[in-house]
């Protein structure tokens, strides 16, 4: 499951910006995932609390967003959403496309604890 060493280096990255903010713990992980990444959701939910132990985000409730595909069409011109497995114009359903979102997983936000108690 590669899914356990995505979640391993998206909690390096988020120790990393804890500490530039002097963070005492992370209280959620906004995390933008789209269906052309290669990482499966509910794998990323079930190996995150296994990469977050005994770390400042051990507590942190990881919080998934899953964005669309978009194309941009090289025939029409037009930006649509399409299919992970059809990457068809939306407008005109051509299949000249370029793959403009979707295939992203993206750290969107953090909520940290500042306060030490």
């Amino acid at each position: 499951m590669h899914e356990l060493s995505i979640c391993q280096s998206l909690i390096d990255q988020v120790e990393g910006l804890a500490r530039d903010n002097q963070a005492v713990a992370v209280k959620t992980i906004w995390l933008q995932v789209g269906p052309l990444s290669g990482a499966e959701i509910p794998l990323l939910e079930h190996a995150y609390p296994l990469a977050a132990v005994g770390t400042v985000a051990e507590d942190a409730k990881l919080l998934i967003e899953s964005i669309p595909v978009r194309v941009r069409c090289k025939t029409c011109g037009e930006e649509s959403e399409a299919s992970a497995n059809r990457l068809l114009c939306g407008v005109c359903n051509d299949y000249h496309t370029e793959l403009i979102s979707g295939d992203e997983m993206v750290l969107s936000k953090l909520e940290f604890d500042t306060q030490t108690h």
